[in-house]
């Protein structure tokens, strides 16, 4: 696996943040969406600012947890509090800094499809279908995630069903029926005028997913849906 961050501008700025230097935010965008900026200070909210779909995911988690693209570890930092054993992963060194230093006691930067170690709760939030990148990856990915599970185990994933984003102002739907599932994008992101290297991220709607865990032997219900076409679901053997 070679895809850790490439120049690591998200792992910058949040050592930025961490360390005092705060100037601008990340920029963003995507093949089919004008830039936006994604506030650094979000990205280090406490439990009471995390959105429904968090919490509920972080009620949710028992035993011993993985949360998979922890970033500044803020669902970790969670967990340990309530007396949790958890392990977070990230590609971005810097994001790996930065849990480190605000208490996260186990935290690596490594690749999901790196991950040997058993679990019996694995957390993929903010998107967490992201990482899957395309849909032809998506079961690689999820009997992957099936063997990182214990006994008994679950993987708690959210997503968003971005079909609303193709809509006209008539409600019609300019998707193209040709191309690739509309959900997967190309996204970009800047940082202080450096650009990081386009990387594909999926967002995958319910049903969909829910397809593909039955096709890798894992069942799949929806536990809750959030407020803007988003939605929590839960992964057991």
């Amino acid at each position: 696996m070679t895809n850790l961050m490439t120049r690591d501008l998200f792992g910058k700025a949040l050592l930025d943040y961490y360390n005092d230097n705060y100037t601008e935010d990340i920029i963003t965008s995507t093949n089919i969406s004008d830039d936006d900026e994604l506030p650094l200070p979000y990205l280090f909210r406490d439990y009471k600012n995390m959105t429904k779909i968090e919490q509920k995911a972080l009620q949710l988690a028992k035993g011993s947890v993985l949360d998979v693209g922890c970033g500044t570890g803020s669902h970790s930092l969670y967990l340990q509090k309530k007396g949790i054993t958890v392990k977070g992963i990230d590609i971005s060194q810097g994001a790996v800094e930065v849990s480190h230093k605000r208490g996260v006691k186990q935290v690596k930067q490594i690749h999901l499809l790196e991950e040997t170690e058993q679990f019996d709760t694995i957390l993929l939030l903010m998107n967490g279908t992201g990482i899957f990148q395309e849909v032809n990856q998506v079961g690689t990915y999820l009997k992957h995630l099936k063997s990182l599970l214990k006994p008994n185990g679950q993987i708690l994933i959210d997503s968003s069903d971005i079909k609303y984003m193709y809509e006209d102002d008539d409600g019609g739907l300019w998707i193209n029926t040709n191309a690739e599932y509309y959900g997967e994008l190309d996204y970009y992101l800047s940082y202080k005028g450096e650009e990081e290297a386009p990387m594909k991220w999926l967002y995958l709607d319910f049903n969909t997913l829910q397809i593909a865990c039955g096709s890798v032997g894992l069942k799949c219900k929806k536990i809750l849906d959030g407020e803007h076409f988003d939605y929590l679901a839960q992964l057991e053997l």
